[in-house]
């Protein structure tokens, strides 16, 4: 079976270090970590991953921006967006910029694990453990 790929992009170190760690628990392969949404883009052009999960808040370039940029970029990309703002604004905007899912902070790994295999089963992709 296809080991899943990911990047995660959050702007907080340690919730960065912490959200990976469970994600290689889970045989995800976090290919790469990036702090703010323009990062966000140049690594998924280099790392071609399975799945992005980016937070939404982070200063200079947000969640926003990296969303519509690598949609832009790959409109096939699977990108769940992560949040705690739980504002009907915020949601509708981030369907707007195409995100694939969302989920709410604070989460449960399970709950990411589930959704990574919803949104890559949904397109066809190996289902992950």
């Amino acid at each position: 079976m296809k080991t899943t790929r990911a990047i995660v992009i959050d702007d907080d170190q340690d919730t960065l270090d912490i959200f990976c760690e469970f994600l290689k628990l889970k045989k995800v392969e976090v290919v790469g970590k990036a702090k703010n949404g323009l990062q966000a883009l140049r690594l998924y052009k280099e790392t071609k991953p399975d799945i992005v999960l980016m937070d939404v808040m982070m200063p200079d370039y947000n969640g926003f921006f990296g969303l519509e940029k690598i949609k832009e970029f790959d409109s096939d990309s699977n990108i769940v967006m992560v949040t705690a703002d739980l504002t009907e604004k915020t949601a509708q905007r981030l369907n707007e910029l195409g995100a694939d899912e969302i989920l709410y902070k604070p989460y449960e790994i399970d709950q990411v694990m589930k959704t990574i295999n919803k949104l890559l089963k949904s397109k066809e992709e190996p289902i992950i453990a």
